[in-house]
């Protein structure tokens, strides 16, 4: 049921997906036998928490991250969508990049291709925050988590990529198949990447692994449309270091885009194998990586657990579903 809570299951995809390793080993909690009631074990970690490791497990400070970094043409940090570790690793690890060279772009998950033109004129100061959160789509959680990362990137004159294609476009392509980027007109059809990448790749067997429910052929048009951010990504990112090749790119989006080089990095280095892409990936006590993942990571409590009742679960995944009813494909 895990992928049942994620946006992008069936015409909910929003590219989030169940994790690709767990770690079944969780915290434990000591009781006193002398006194059942007692309190458990204190701990003074809070979710603002986090600790970087190096893909050696060695331990890293923001600073000693960036550094690590340094020669990276594409740095991908994952996120858990409204983690406040996740984000505050985010806002602090481009202060530091910036820090060590002006020379940086912030690449975004959570706007799209047709927002650019809103976006760049926020950066500029031709309109206010309200009308950007408004006309340029922004995630309801924009205010708590993203504001701090274009905020400092319009303080200090840094690009902002709106890297993602629209959702509208995406949630049709899981529902009629790669087919339906053909429908689009020309100007549509520049929102998306020009090619997806389709073959049964490790990306697409891990997805197909996350999920627990549909047909073959469901299945895999929910995967065209998860490739499709992927691809349109990382073609975004690809496009714009030709026109800006002393950039470095630090970009933010979902862990399971992210991770272990596979989905968004793969889709770039296909585009561009002289690029050198590296990953930042959130893990807690739960959700780990694969042994020998190349990914720097940040531990960090999990968050909490969103539903504890099946039908209260399924009532929510009910009623986001309804969401679609108005969906209008060509």
């Amino acid at each position: 049921m895990k992928s049942l809570i994620c946006l992008g299951i069936a015409s909910l995809l929003v590219g989030c997906a169940s994790p690709p390793s767990v770690n079944n080993t969780s915290p434990t909690t000591s009781i006193s036998p002398a006194t059942s009631t007692a309190a458990t074990t204190r701990t003074t970690i809070t979710l603002y928490d986090y600790t970087i490791a190096s893909p050696q497990g060695e331990p890293l400070s923001v600073t000693q991250l960036a550094h690590a970094l340094k020669q990276a043409d594409i740095i991908l940090v994952g996120e858990w969508h409204s983690h406040p570790a996740a984000h505050l690793l985010q806002a602090q690890l481009l202060a530091a990049l910036y820090q060590q060279s002006p020379n940086i772009t912030l690449s975004m998950e959570q706007f799209t291709r047709d927002k650019q033109a809103i976006i760049d004129a926020y950066l500029a100061g031709e309109i206010g925050e309200r009308t950007l959160v408004k006309e340029a789509n922004a995630w309801p959680n924009y205010d708590s988590d993203y504001r701090p990362l274009v905020e400092f990137a319009k303080q200090n004159n840094i690009d902002v990529i709106a890297a993602n294609a629209p959702k509208s476009i995406v949630r049709c392509v899981g529902r009629q198949g790669a087919e339906y980027l053909d429908k689009l007109p020309p100007h549509e059809r520049l929102w998306v990447a020009r090619t997806l990448t389709l073959t049964n790749d490790k990306y697409q067997q891990t997805f197909i692994d996350s999920m627990h429910h549909g047909n073959e052929a469901q299945t895999k048009r929910q995967f065209t449309a998860q490739t499709t951010w992927d691809d349109t990504m990382a073609e975004t990112m690809v496009d714009y270091l030709k026109q800006h090749p002393q950039q470095q790119i630090i970009h933010v989006a979902g862990r399971f885009h992210t991770a272990e080089g596979l989905g968004t990095a793969s889709r770039i280095q296909a585009r561009n194998p002289k690029l050198k892409v590296m990953m930042v990936t959130p893990i807690s006590d739960k959700v780990s990586l694969h042994a020998g993942a190349p990914d720097f990571t940040v531990k960090m409590q999990p968050l909490p657990q969103r539903y504890v009742q099946k039908d209260k679960m399924m009532a929510a995944m009910t009623a986001m579903g309804k969401r679609n009813t108005d969906l209008k494909c060509y």
